[in-house]
């Protein structure tokens, strides 16, 4: 190797590990993360001896990292063991979600990257069914931008308490302990509040003077609280915060009118539509080493014609695109469709099991249309002699 090679390489991977550290501890390196590193470099110059040592879609090893592909076939990189940690608050890149190789962008994907790229506060409500990706959105544009990031779940028993702050006893002495929405508005981080339609209505007006940006009255330590820079509010709900009149999100409930007006914005997000949902599920199925490209496809079909007669009030239930990373991870771990299928629909009731496993089988084994044979009707004149 060449000395300016050898020295592009060590810039280039030097430059890789501060912009990216966890590649280190991940053992890969994904091709978006290189593309940045070049741009970072401004270079046009293609890290070749790191692509070539693929181990899935988009994904690279680096040296002493995962496995590198043999034949056609991408072997699975070890998975990074993660520990638990207490936050230090004053290091939030602990807060940073991380990449998740399979995510592909979908619906209103480029509008919060905006959001978040912008740095103006701009509280913005998702609403939109069950399982089709709304936290996992914000998660993956936080994660791509290097921005830390608090997600909170809601529910009637979240108080203002564990939103705010309370006081608590520790070795003996009284402390007041911050909640997550003080502590994002100190360190200028992204608060994510999921499932907001499941709080209690009376709970979430504390958060009033909040969504509008200003100085929060801390009475607990008398302090007026000043949000940092970069801190914003995004609610993830499947309701748009007036109840579910069907009953299919039981625990939902009426938010406030004053309190939802607070949001800048709302965001319908639907399900990802057929081209989208079969690559996400080919994503899933590289990762787990167990591509079937058929399989793929007869699932996101079988969840369109599921998904068309729910709408039609045929059904209901339906399959959301987490039912189906369900399945594919089934699959991965049987290695068997209609066991992968069952398992996963086991879940509804008896009738609607049947239903949907019976049209699985029809979208995965399409009959051959009968075609009738044209029958030549006869002339008057030939049916009457006379």
């Amino acid at each position: 190797m060449a000395k300016t090679d050898t020295q592009f390489r060590d810039s280039f991977e030097s430059k890789m590990k501060e912009m990216y550290p966890d590649t280190a501890t991940k053992g890969t390196v994904s091709r978006p993360e290189l593309l940045d590193v070049m741009k970072a470099m401004k270079t046009e110059k293609y890290p070749l001896w790191l692509m070539k040592n693929k181990v899935g879609r988009g994904l690279y090893a680096i040296d002493g990292g995962a496995t590198p592909v043999i034949g056609n076939t991408a072997l699975k990189a070890q998975p990074v063991k993660q520990e638990s940690f207490k936050v230090d608050y004053s290091d939030i890149s602990a807060l940073i979600p991380k990449k998740d190789p399979n995510f592909v962008p979908f619906g209103n994907y480029a509008d919060l990257e905006n959001i978040i790229k912008s740095g103006i506060f701009y509280p913005a409500y998702i609403s939109g069914p069950t399982g089709n990706g709304k936290s996992t959105m914000v998660e993956q544009i936080c994660a791509k931008h290097k921005r830390p990031l608090i997600r909170v779940n809601l529910n009637m028993m979240t108080d203002e308490e564990q939103l705010i702050g309370s006081k608590t006893l520790e070795d003996g002495n009284v402390e007041i302990v911050e909640g997550p929405v003080l502590i994002a508005m100190r360190s200028g981080t992204a608060l994510l509040l999921d499932e907001i339609d499941a709080g209690s209505a009376n709970t979430l007006l504390c958060l009033q003077p909040i969504l509008e940006g200003k100085p929060y009255y801390f009475k607990l330590k008398n302090e007026m609280i000043v949000p940092a820079e970069g801190f914003n509010i995004f609610a993830t709900a499947n309701t748009k915060g007036k109840g579910s009149d069907d009953g299919r999100y039981i625990g939902t409930n009426v938010l406030n009118e004053a309190f939802l007006e607070r949001f800048a914005v709302t965001f319908e997000q639907e399900y990802p539509n057929a081209k989208i949902e079969v690559k996400i599920i080919k994503n899933l199925m590289e990762t787990y080493g167990c591509l079937d490209a058929e399989f793929a496809e007869t699932l996101v079909k079988w969840a369109e014609a599921i998904r068309r007669t729910f709408e039609d009030g045929g059904v209901d239930e339906t399959i959301t695109t987490r039912r189906m990373i369900h399945i594919v991870r089934a699959f991965a771990i049987f290695k068997n469709h209609q066991k992968a299928v069952e398992l996963c629909c086991n879940r509804f009731d008896a009738a609607t099991k049947a239903a949907f496993i019976d049209l699985f089988d029809k979208v995965a084994n399409p009959q051959p249309e009968v075609v009738a044979t044209p029958v030549e009707t006869p002339k008057v004149e030939d049916e009457i002699p006379f």
